[in-house]
């Protein structure tokens, strides 16, 4: 067996194994969810701590995302994927946080530090041979990136987030949102030129600034 073999073989058997645990949930098996949660827990919190302004709320959104998915699984039908059904909570969820959010007009608390200035790298990231100034530049432009982002609007951010953090196709954003593939690459567009007006500066420095690229085939027709 080639390895494209194996590993269709294996995704097989994975939907095969989460079929039988969601049916297994949605007869009372609590076990059986706690089995779910374990399987897609990751890509949630993580997309939970992408859009959240701290730790607490990006609990709070994973919790919450999880709590609406046991009270809706009875309600499942198994007429998409379980991961596109699950993220679609979660997508949700983020888009009401990330409202409730601009109605606040809160900066995520990624973008400044507890008295409000920008903040310097972890050093623990450091990387061998880094000076100084190029520390105090990688602190300044994720403090700025992340203010860019926080004024995009709330579908215009989980779209660019689920793209160029998450690493899924726009097809899939689209199912995720219960939208088109067009309207996604749309919001992509608009999200990517308004970031790139908001960092025309950083630019030149700034080499992870390049996801603000656009990618072929993601400028749409009509904006």
């Amino acid at each position: 067996m080639d390895s494209t073999s194996a590993q269709d073989a294996d995704a097989a058997r994975l939907r095969a194994d989460t079929t039988a645990l969601i049916r297994a949930a949605q007869a009372g098996d609590p076990a059986a969810f706690e089995a779910l949660v374990c399987q897609f827990d990751r890509g949630v919190l993580q997309l939970a701590r992408r859009l959240a302004a701290t730790e607490q709320d990006a609990q709070e959104i994973y919790q919450e995302t999880f709590l609406k998915a046991y009270r809706a699984l009875h309600r499942f039908r198994f007429e998409c994927a379980f991961s596109t059904w699950l993220y679609r909570i979660a997508a949700n969820t983020n888009l009401d946080y990330l409202r409730r959010r601009a109605v606040r007009k809160e900066l995520p608390a990624s973008a400044c530090g507890e008295d409000g200035a920008a903040p310097f790298p972890d050093p623990a990231d450091r990387t061998p041979g880094a000076n100084p100034e190029q520390l105090l530049l990688s602190g300044e432009i994720a403090a700025r990136l992340e203010a860019a982002l926080a004024g995009l609007n709330p579908r215009e951010r989980l779209v660019f987030e689920l793209k160029h953090y998450e690493g899924m196709k726009l097809k899939a954003i689209g199912d995720i949102l219960a939208t088109s593939e067009e309207t996604a690459k749309n919001s992509l567009f608009r999200a990517t030129r308004k970031l790139r007006a908001a960092l025309a500066d950083l630019h030149a420095a700034a080499p992870a600034l390049a996801a603000l690229r656009p990618e072929p085939g993601t400028m749409p027709e009509e904006v």
